[in-house]
This record gives C-alpha cells, structure tokens and sequence, in this order.
C-alpha cells in the first residue's frame, strides 16, 4: 500500500508537469499548522522542517481516479509509459465520454491490462451517465463520497481516502490502511516499534480536525519530496 501511494503521487509529479495546470493548495493549512504544532509534542518539531511545502492538488476528478487506476501494481517509470500512451489516444483531452469512445484493442496497445481497460472503462461510465454526485461534493461529507468512489470497480477505500486528501483536500482524512502513516506514526511516536490502527487512532486523536494535514507531515517525515496530483 505504501509503495502504491508512492507511485500514484510521483506518477502524477510526472505527468502534471507536462500538462502545466493550476496548482491549488488549502486555505486551512497554516491554522491547521498551528493546531497541530500546539496539541502535539511530535509535530511541533517535525512541522518546521518543512518550511513552506504544504499539500497541493491539480487536475480533475475524472483524470486523478483515472491515474490511480493506470498505476495499479506497477512501476512508476512503467505506469508514466502506460499513461502517456493512453492519453494520446483521447487527444486532446481525455474525458469519460472519450474513453466510452476507444477501442479495446487500442487500450491493450497502450500496455493495459484487461482488467484495467474495465476499470477505467466503468470509472467513465460513471462519470459520463451522472451516477457520480460531483457537482456535490463540496457539500457531502467524507464517508458519502467514500461510498459512492468504491462502488466503481477498482476504487477500493484507500484511493478514495487518497482522492479525498490529495483532490478534494478535505483535511481531517484518517488513512489506516495507508502503511507509510502507519510507518510514520511508528517512527516518530513509537522509536520503530510496530503500530496497531487503535494505537493510530488514539495517536490521531490529537491531530482533529487537521488529521490529513498531520498524515502529510509523516509522509514528509519518510519521504520530504513534496507531491501534487
């Protein structure tokens, strides 16, 4: 699980950059900086180290669940090669309804496996027909979401909650199946010893209602590169 983040996050580095799109970042980051910095011993050293790098989103909906779905199980530089080609065959945008419009086989060409091909073929269905609430996002809470992202094949709860964090920036997302937060809470509060989710709960009980922005600070902790989707 970690490496898979690992992966989605520098995949998406990689291809953000050639596309060149606007960068948004959280308007609650600094107070939520300084919630973190006074509720939590370990987080008022580890927050400083990091300057300015705060959490940042680009891209759209459709594209950032798209990727994850390319980088399932496979290297970066592998996954990089894969996307490339396959958004050439939307040119010049690839959207749902375009996606609807492609050739199996020129999916497979890409280097996509058939259950991939499914996968984002039933993610563009769902963004296509409607059946996805995005104009209400904004509005609904995190769970509502996460329900409505794992019921397209191939979109478990952790990339929802890793959609939630790194899209949508909703900014008090627990991951516990993440094992880098796991390994970060590890490090930095147990001196290595290995970590329970009840012993990550209570730990992150602290971090409300900023528990995305102290999951992205243990990130940094394990890896300082910051990254964008």
């Amino acid at each position: 699980m970690e490496y898979a983040r690992s992966a989605m996050k520098k995949e998406a580095v990689q291809i953000t950059k050639s596309v060149a799109p606007s960068v948004a970042t959280p308007a609650y980051w600094a107070e939520a900086c300084a919630h973190l910095m006074k509720k939590d011993r370990v987080m008022r050293k580890l927050i400083p180290q990091f300057g300015d790098a705060c959490l940042q989103s680009r891209g759209e909906a459709f594209i950032t669940l798209a990727r994850s779905v390319v980088g399932q199980q496979i290297s970066v530089q592998a996954a990089q090669t894969i996307w490339d080609r396959f958004a050439i065959l939307a040119k010049p945008k690839l959207t749902p309804a375009k996606v609807l419009k492609l050739k199996v086989d020129d999916m497979r060409a890409c280097g996509l496996s058939a259950r991939k091909i499914e996968y984002l073929v039933d993610l563009a269905l769902h963004f296509d027909s409607g059946a996805l609430s995005v104009k209400q996002w904004d509005g609904m809470d995190d769970e509502a979401i996460i329900t409505e992202l794992v019921a397209i094949r191939g979109i478990g709860r952790w990339t929802a909650e890793m959609f939630l964090i790194f899209h949508l920036m909703r900014p008090n997302v627990l991951p516990l199946d993440d094992i880098g937060m796991l390994r970060g809470i590890s490090e930095n509060y147990f001196s290595g010893e290995s970590v329970s989710r009840s012993e990550a709960k209570e730990v992150a009980a602290n971090w409300t209602p900023y528990r995305s922005v102290a999951t992205w600070y243990l990130w940094r902790s394990l890896d300082p590169l910051p990254v964008a989707y």
